[in-house]
């Protein structure tokens, strides 16, 4: 969420940026066929590089909300007011998310229209854990992350098996949403969302982790939020003895795993940038960062159904003579547009906030 100019942190906005530059790399390869295994989601349990990046921006936008919101949350007169804008801004990114959804569904002509995706998933988190924000002192925010993190353990290891499809998950969101879910199966009538209704749980717990952390940095108490981290390191590795890490479900290890990773990168960043006045490497991205990913998306789209994507992966096949290697200059070369795109905007003030 969007911090009042003169109370942001730089640090916040280049690791936010960095992020945000990681979601695009990994969504926009030349050619899903040919991508180097790093930046690819694991198969269903594990976790690798790819599969950090969207906990890091959930946690980022509780960290971000730490500083924007529960400051003014202090006076009870402007609760109500700040209330309405969270649940107003979080309602304008799921409708976005949306129609993004939707834009695929026309131009990709796509079996079916998907509901769920990685902005409303943002929207929900950032629309509950907001409330939290405005309403809850640190105490309740506490107890809703136990309550999370126990409740959907507890639900998890309660279920008779947790594979592909056959899991309680994929189950619910199919009853729910079927077909309008990331994966469907008419004939089995078994489906899944990476983004569905259940597994939200898990990402609310990471936006929490977020707030929980930013109100540790608010007040610099960093040797607490070391702390933190390693035992969110350590409850993560522990509890993936039974629950594995798992970001198609969001398990509670990989809540916790991803949860303490993000507090070791926001640590390191702050220290390097507002500290040591390091350059703040991603920080264009950063202060339009829905703006960046939602005008890419777009984008991507377009040049998905124009035919001009696989051209230009086409071109640098032949140019490198290395299909992973082509498909990894397309995507980095994607980012390096859109990177150019947002100094733009930065240079001239111009801040894109849905």
């Amino acid at each position: 969420m969007s911090q009042a100019r003169g109370t942001r942190l730089a640090s916040i906005d280049a690791l936010r940026g960095i992020t945000v530059a990681a979601m695009l790399l990994v969504n926009n390869p030349g050619d899903w066929g040919h991508v180097y295994a790093p930046l690819l989601h694991a198969d269903w349990n594990g976790c690798t590089p790819t599969d950090l990046v969207f906990p890091f921006f959930l946690f980022l936008v509780g960290v971000s909300m730490a500083f924007s919101v529960m400051p003014r949350a202090l006076d009870a007169a402007a609760r109500p007011a700040l209330a309405r804008g969270v649940l107003q801004r979080a309602l304008r990114i799921l409708v976005a998310g949306v129609l993004l959804h939707a834009l695929a569904w026309w131009l990709l002509d796509l079996p079916h229209f998907r509901l769920w995706g990685v902005l409303q998933r943002i929207a929900l988190c950032a629309a509950l854990v907001g409330l939290l924000a405005v309403h809850a002192g640190r105490h309740l925010q506490w107890i809703v992350l136990g309550v999370l993190l126990c409740g959907y353990a507890g639900l998890l290891l309660g279920a008779d098996t947790l594979q592909p499809l056959l899991n309680p998950v994929s189950r619910l969101d199919t009853v729910l949403f079927a077909p309008w879910i990331y994966q469907y199966q008419p004939t089995t009538g078994l489906g899944h969302d990476p983004e569905g209704l259940l597994s939200s749980l898990g990402a609310l717990a990471t936006t929490l982790l977020g707030l929980i952390a930013g109100r540790m940095l608010r007040g610099q108490r960093l040797g607490q939020l070391a702390v933190l981290a390693m035992m969110m390191l350590a409850a993560g590795t522990l509890a993936s003895l039974w629950l594995p890490f798992n970001k198609n479900l969001w398990t509670p290890s990989y809540a916790c795993w991803t949860g303490g990773l993000a507090m070791l990168a926001l640590l390191a960043m702050h220290w390097l940038v507002d500290r040591r006045g390091w350059p703040a490497l991603g920080r264009r991205f950063g202060v339009n960062a829905i703006a960046a990913y939602l005008g890419s998306g777009a984008m991507a789209l377009v040049l998905i159904a124009s035919g001009a994507w696989g051209a230009m992966d086409a071109g640098l096949v032949a140019l490198l003579g290395d299909a992973r290697l082509a498909s990894l200059a397309c995507a980095v070369l994607f980012v390096t547009l859109w990177w150019y795109a947002m100094r733009m905007l930065d240079s001239r003030r111009i801040y894109l906030k849905i």
